[in-house]
């Protein structure tokens, strides 16, 4: 990744971030999945290749954040 890339995806995080907090009280505040869900979502061994950002981002989302614990009280 070059200097103008890791800008470019770093301001992207922070959007993320931002949007996130700003939605935090539209999220579930306890997940809805059962202890150890996320295994068998994810692989086994490491990808060969990297994956884009777009993908990471979306796994983030779709995979990730299902299972975290969501607390608006946390930043008021």
């Amino acid at each position: 990744m070059n200097p103008s890339e890791f800008r470019r995806r770093g301001k992207e995080m922070v959007d993320y971030v931002a949007n996130y907090l700003e939605g935090i009280e539209g999220r579930q505040v306890y997940p809805d999945v059962e202890p150890g869900y996320l295994r068998p979502l994810i692989p086994a061994a490491a990808p060969q290749e990297p994956d884009t950002f777009e993908d990471i981002i979306n796994d983030i989302e779709k995979i990730i954040m299902p299972g975290s614990v969501f607390s608006a009280k946390e930043f008021t």
